[in-house]
């Protein structure tokens, strides 16, 4: 029990507390904030499917400290018994937060708001919330405007944590954050498959995120392949993917460098620059394609089968194309607008800072496959706190082959259920 120069303040969790880690995670974090804790109750589901539950008394010497512990135990999910209406101030400025303002995670999250748990829209990580017409979405902090309500201090939120499936298909992310090059990656590849399938079955959307290695490892056919087949609606890449696809498109080169083995060509540091040229010539890619300048690669079947694409620029970008946007608060926005648009799974290959920056948009509720030669990468990509993410040490043409080729396999199945039902 706490003194009388100590504060405390009861918790509860529940849900699959346990196997999910959800309960160790809560009280990693309190330990490490220095805080005391007393579990009250603990009940342990029995069966597979039942639910388990906890209350913890949270003990601090000052209400600061209390008031930390109690948002981070609440941050994984835990709930205060103390049932406060959130609190709202208005926002002093254009692109300004109130200073106490709270700050999201990518998890589901609800607020108490006029007597009633509101749920809050477009999880995403770092954003505040905004409370307006009856609903309350994640804003980042740049796109306030003055005068909008929001959400501070913690008290009247809650964060609903994921947990592991029940299910035995798919089984998501049975590698939990773990990664490791000597894992087989086999499974991994019949997961991301059956997640793709899947997800364009049900009518949601699958996000690929793609850097030029895709490309420089002679790549790009698979990729094509996998649009041509209608398993990519959005595609996310750099300057760099699409000048090294035309690139090689024009010159069979990469960087120069041509991938059918022939020898080098003396001038070949030139084309991926001459590439560009002669797309912004015409004014860009689906005007070279509508003019039969382009005829093959990956951002001409994005073109013809109607794939949206975002190209976000950086400052070490040649031209660049005419469809890069060098704004990168706009290639964000960009970027969630179509994120928000229903996308379910995103496939990230070889490109580290493009794909933390979008894993950093993504509610946790996204299947995330995330393929890398370096396992130091993945370890990055794959540690959002989420049981729905598979990182894959392997490289992104080997990868693309066999998820092309489970895919295949998964359409063969179907099609053979469907003629025996027939």
């Amino acid at each position: 029990m706490p003194t009388d120069r100590q504060f405390s303040e009861v918790v509860e969790v529940r849900g699959h507390i346990i196997d999910s880690m959800i309960l160790p995670k809560i009280l990693d974090e309190l330990m490490d904030l220095g805080v005391e804790f007393n579990i009250e109750t603990l009940e342990v589901g029995r069966q597979k499917h039942d639910p388990s539950y906890a209350r913890i008394e949270i003990i601090a010497l000052s209400q600061e400290e209390l008031d930390r512990a109690v948002t981070e135990a609440c941050r994984l999910g835990a709930a205060s018994l103390t049932v406060d209406e959130v609190e709202l101030k208005p926002s002093p400025a254009d692109g300004v937060a109130p200073e106490d303002f709270y700050s999201t995670t990518n998890l589901e999250t609800r607020i108490r708001w006029q007597g009633r748990w509101l749920p809050v829209e477009y999880p995403e990580m770092d954003c505040a919330i905004v409370v307006e017409n009856d609903r309350a979405q994640c804003v980042p902090i740049n796109d306030l405007r003055a005068g909008q309500l929001v959400v501070v201090g913690h008290r009247g939120i809650r964060v609903i944590p994921l947990e592991r499936s029940r299910s035995p298909l798919p089984s998501f992310g049975f590698m939990g954050s773990q990664i490791s090059s000597e894992r087989p990656a086999g499974r991994a590849v019949r997961e991301a498959a059956l997640w793709m399938r899947q997800c364009r079955l049900s009518g949601r959307k699958n996000l690929v995120v793609a850097g030029p290695a895709v490309i420089h490892t002679g790549s790009r056919d698979y990729l094509v392949r996998l649009i041509e087949r209608g398993y990519v609606d959005y595609l996310f890449a750099g300057n760099a993917l699409a000048a090294h696809d035309i690139e090689y498109s024009f010159y069979g080169t990469s960087l120069g460098v041509p991938l059918d083995g022939g020898k080098a060509i003396e001038t070949g540091h030139e084309h991926h620059l001459r590439a560009i040229n002669r797309i912004r010539a015409v004014g860009g890619i689906r005007q070279a394609v509508e003019r039969g300048i382009l005829t093959s690669g990956v951002m001409h079947a994005c073109v013809v089968h109607g794939v949206d694409f975002v190209l976000a620029g950086s400052i070490r970008d040649d031209g660049p194309l005419p469809e890069v946007i060098t704004d990168v608060i706009e290639a964000q926005r960009q970027m969630r607008q179509r994120i928000r648009n229903g996308v379910q799974v995103a496939l990230m290959l070889s490109t580290m800072l493009h794909s933390i920056a979008v894993g950093n948009l993504l509610p946790a509720t996204v299947y995330t496959v995330c393929v890398d030669i370096n396992p130091s990468v993945l370890t990055k990509l794959v540690d959002r706190g989420s049981f729905q993410t598979i990182g894959i040490v392997m490289d992104a043409g080997g990868f693309l082959r066999d998820l092309l080729s489970e895919l295949e396999a998964l359409e063969r199945q179907e099609q053979g259920r469907t003629a025996a039902s027939a």
